[in-house]
């Protein structure tokens, strides 16, 4: 075990060389902080992975584009409120003057600095409210900033979603947001990594792509892909100490999983938890995809919420995802109690099921009888405060 994760103030500033600041700058009605910058005292490698959703925002095609330049960054610029996707050339505009705007701000390269924006999609933003926010953020940026700019990054997140690791000599830090239209897709939401750690580029997004593949592409709230979403990741190498690639990539993949859990715990309206593990499979391709089946259905999320065991829509969703499925073969567990086996029902204590049933956080296992792969996927319940929350978001 190479990183430990403790609980940390410092958050995505606790790596050396790391600082931030936030602002409200009325992009959200409710006056709460709705930018920040992110930014290192130099130039980082920098790797990140992007949406897959044809119809990506402003920011996510100048982030690509800065990084494909030559592999360096040393900022993020992020507002939330406003998603400036489907905004045409003039997004594409606002995003390359938040990147500008930022820069000046610094006394950097534009080209080192990202851009990312969150929330409703289809409307211009206020860049001079942009602007307005930006200089405020610039003129305080701080090394204890992490915990603001957590927040700023928010929309219908309930929570702020911060983590740091040691890392035995080079720390890792992060944050999140992301509550809806979560679909493992590369993915469905904003993530933010720093570390202090030297590191070979190509090492890096190999690593990183390795993380976000085994824990931001294995969750899903309600089966949408976002137009705007991305992980980005920067190492400042500020700590001196040259990571190597298993402990690199062990040290992401625990701080992209501590923050893949924090997002599906904050789904919106979200009432539990529910791990979803797909077992005996031909291969990981074909796991995958039924436990994303089985957790993208209405149906199972639905009955997970009323502490209905209804296993039919579970053994129905594995049938749609795997057509050559043998239910002989097969067997249903819900919190570590077998309900289904061999095809038939199976006797339950239901009294046990029930209660076992009333928990935060449940698990769903099923074997397939096919093979050695497995796979783990989580997701949450759909509660009446999902359909409150998506009902009234736009207005």
């Amino acid at each position: 075990m190479y990183a430990e994760v403790k609980a940390s103030g410092g958050g995505v500033c606790a790596p050396r060389g790391f600082k931030a600041a936030a602002a409200a700058c009325g992009l959200k009605a409710s006056g709460d902080l709705d930018l920040c910058i992110l930014a290192a005292d130099a130039r980082c490698a920098a790797a990140a992975t992007f949406t897959t959703n044809a119809f990506h925002a402003a920011p996510v095609a100048l982030t690509r584009e800065h990084i494909e330049e030559d592999g360096f960054l040393q900022a993020v610029v992020v507002n939330s409120g406003n998603a400036n996707a489907w905004t045409g050339e003039r997004g594409m505009l606002d995003a390359r003057d938040m990147a500008s705007l930022a820069a000046g701000s610094m006394g950097i390269d534009n080209r080192d600095v990202a851009v990312a924006s969150t929330g409703v999609i289809g409307r211009y933003l206020d860049m001079d409210k942009v602007a307005g926010g930006i200089a405020e953020a610039a003129a305080k940026m701080h090394a204890e900033g992490g915990s603001d700019a957590a927040a700023a990054i928010m929309t219908t997140d309930t929570v702020p979603k911060e983590i740091a690791l040691e890392c035995g000599g080079f720390t890792v830090g992060g944050m999140a947001k992301g509550a809806g239209m979560i679909k493992p897709d590369m993915a469905t939401m904003l993530a933010f990594i720093t570390t202090d750690a030297e590191v070979d580029h190509a090492g890096f997004g190999r690593a990183l792509r390795s993380a976000v593949d085994r824990t931001f592409n294995r969750i899903t709230i309600d089966g949408c892909t976002s137009t705007n979403d991305m992980v980005l990741a920067m190492a400042s190498g500020a700590s001196g100490v040259k990571a190597e690639a298993e402990e690199l990539e062990d040290a992401l993949h625990k701080a992209c999983s501590h923050l893949a859990r924090a997002i599906v715990e904050d789904g919106e309206g979200a009432t539990k938890f529910i791990a979803v593990r797909m077992h005996e499979a031909c291969s990981e391709v074909e796991a995958k995809h039924a436990a994303v089946t089985v957790a993208e259905s209405a149906l199972v999320k639905t009955a997970f919420f009323g502490g209905d065991p209804n296993w039919g829509r579970v053994v129905q969703a594995v049938g749609q995802a795997v057509k050559d499925a043998d239910p002989g073969k097969m067997r249903v567990k819900i919190c570590g109690i077998t309900v289904a086996e061999a095809g038939e029902v199976s006797e339950v204590d239901m009294e046990k099921l029930a209660e076992a049933m009333t928990g935060k956080a449940l698990d769903l296992d099923v074997f397939l009888g096919r093979g050695d792969a497995s796979v783990e996927v989580w997701t949450c319940d759909f509660s009446y405060d999902y359909v409150k929350i998506n009902a009234e978001y736009h207005t």
